[in-house]
């Protein structure tokens, strides 16, 4: 009896450690949520500036990235080949509720990207008790680095893949007797997408960086699958981008970069891992 009562002891109290990080967990959820609530209510406010500036300003032709690219293609003596003229096309809202659910996806997702640095301080606070002192050390710099990628992301999504996947899409016509009105929902909903995946992807050397500390990827995977992961780079970067290869090389480029740096992040991490088994050892003999 005595050791039945000790293993439901036991049971109760794994169950209730068990519970109390659940908890501890919803409580960096909500604060996470509060967050992005916050930064989206003030993005809300500010309407004028967010649609007219920044989402339709990739649909203007005096767009920073327009005059860069035309002012190249003329130093390159291709004449007006990159200088992009007035969009061929309107935006339309035809339901009711259109602009104010675009208004407030819109919203969400400036929200989401201006608190993503308080949202990996919540989830470092949560994961961060479970590592060891060597562990914490070599990753301080995880929320500034990630920061960083994501960022570097979201301004190659806003100022590379929207203005083109915008210009491309937005002049494509199968007939001369078809014209473009493009639905407010789908205009905004490409540029959130393009800015948000590229901030993913940008990403890739940080999930790497874990991935490889779990033993789950090894800079030999990688450099196996390389060449099958530039021809899945070449086939995204031509499916966002107009079908002309300096297009294409643009947006392929970084993230050929971004792949190879993930390599050079597997192996440091390896060698790391390496050298601290070695010092245990040789710690464990001395003992």
């Amino acid at each position: 009896m005595k050791k039945q009562i000790g293993k439901t002891t036991k049971t109760a109290e794994k169950e209730m450690s068990f519970l109390d990080h659940l908890e501890e967990l919803r409580w960096h959820l909500i604060r996470a949520t509060i967050a992005v609530v916050i930064v989206a209510c003030v993005v809300f406010l500010m309407k004028s500036f967010i649609f007219d500036t920044l989402l339709f300003g990739p649909k203007n032709p005096d767009f920073p990235t327009y005059r860069l690219l035309c002012k190249i293609s003329n130093l390159m003596g291709l004449e007006e080949s990159f200088c992009f003229q007035d969009q061929a096309f309107r935006i339309q809202s035809r339901t009711m509720a259109g602009q104010f659910s675009a208004h407030i996806w819109t919203s969400i997702t400036l929200g989401l990207i201006v608190a993503f640095p308080y949202i990996l301080w919540e989830f470092w606070r949560f994961i961060s008790p479970g590592m060891k002192g060597n562990e914490r050390r070599t990753s301080r710099g995880f929320i500034f680095s990630a920061s960083f990628l994501f960022f570097c992301g979201v301004l190659f999504g806003y100022y590379v893949v929207t203005p083109l996947s915008i210009n491309f899409l937005g002049s494509y016509q199968v007939s001369e007797q078809v014209f473009n009105d493009i639905d407010l929902s789908n205009y905004t909903g490409l540029v959130r997408a393009s800015v948000l995946a590229s901030g993913i992807i940008f990403e890739l050397p940080i999930i790497i960086y874990f991935l490889t500390k779990i033993g789950i990827v090894t800079p030999e995977f990688l450099k196996k699958y390389r060449k099958y992961a530039m021809v899945l780079v070449l086939i995204l970067s031509a499916i966002i981008t107009p079908p002309d290869i300096a297009s294409q090389v643009i947006v392929a480029v970084p993230v050929l970069i971004l792949y190879e740096l993930s390599i050079f992040i597997s192996k440091w991490v390896l060698r790391k891992q390496r050298r601290l088994e070695r010092q245990n050892a040789k710690r464990n003999q001395t003992t």
